[in-house]
């Protein structure tokens, strides 16, 4: 009997082994599951000692997507403890510079740096900003206080010119990429205490990943017995600064004399 020519097709194609049949396409890789941003500090405490002159608090990290002008952007804000923080203006009287009407201020940063990947101003709105006290202006719009601009001015200024703040002095350097890293200037005038690094990502104006990074500066050494004894004496902490300053004062003299 004759088979049809379709059904001897059927048969053929039926009766092909295995690696002549049609294989399916390999299944698609699965998506990136890791996290947006990973970020880390270089110390998590910083030691300061008599020897202390300042130190550079090293930032590093990656991120899932490309960093740069046609990509993501980072962030990276230091903050210290808050504190309160009285500024006085200068005024003349009598021929002489005498304090002046003063101004304080509540929850002060004693520490605060901001570096990104580009001008934070041109990577977020102001509300965003504002939230995140990203930007010296938008910072100390919010500190408790008297209104008087120039009281604000002048408390940017002393704490400029102290070195405890600054503003995107260096950016975030962008190494393959995705990886990153920035270096937060820390000067030898920081006090003790815990602190916190904040790295976020931003993508299409917004902050779309956080991470917080605390570290702590701690006095070791003889600064750290020194200032043990200041807290727990502080009467006879002063007693003694007061009688190795007349120390200081009578051994100069003589020296001075017999010279």
């Amino acid at each position: 009997m004759t088979l049809p020519r379709a059904a001897l097709l059927t048969l053929l194609l039926l009766a092909a082994p295995p690696a002549l049949a049609q294989r399916e396409p390999p299944p698609a890789p699965p998506p990136f599951a890791g996290p947006a941003l990973a970020a880390e500090l270089g110390q998590d405490r910083i030691a300061v000692d008599t020897s202390f002159t300042g130190a550079d608090l090293l930032v590093f990290g990656a991120t899932d997507r490309l960093l740069g002008p046609a990509g993501d952007n980072v962030v990276i804000l230091g903050l210290g403890p808050p504190r309160d923080v009285v500024v006085r203006r200068r005024v003349r009287w009598l021929g002489l510079w005498v304090n002046g009407p003063s101004a304080r201020f509540q929850e002060v940063p004693n520490y605060y740096a901001v570096a990104a990947t580009a001008p934070v101003a041109g990577l977020l709105e102001e509300p965003a900003r504002r939230e995140r006290r990203l930007g010296l202006d938008v910072l100390t719009a919010r500190l408790p206080g008297p209104r008087d601009p120039r009281f604000r001015t002048a408390l940017i200024d002393l704490k400029r010119a102290s070195r405890l703040w600054n503003e995107e002095e260096s950016p975030v350097e962008i190494s393959g990429g995705r990886l990153f890293h920035a270096r937060l200037p820390l000067p030898s005038t920081i006090a003790t205490g815990d602190y916190i690094v904040q790295v976020m990502l931003v993508r299409g104006n917004r902050i779309i990943a956080r991470q917080e990074l605390p570290f702590r500066v701690d006095r070791v050494g003889a600064t750290a017995r020194i200032a043990d004894v200041s807290r727990r004496l502080p009467l006879a902490y002063g007693l003694a600064c007061i009688a190795l300053a007349a120390f200081a004062g009578w051994l100069g003299s003589v020296i001075f004399r017999r010279g």
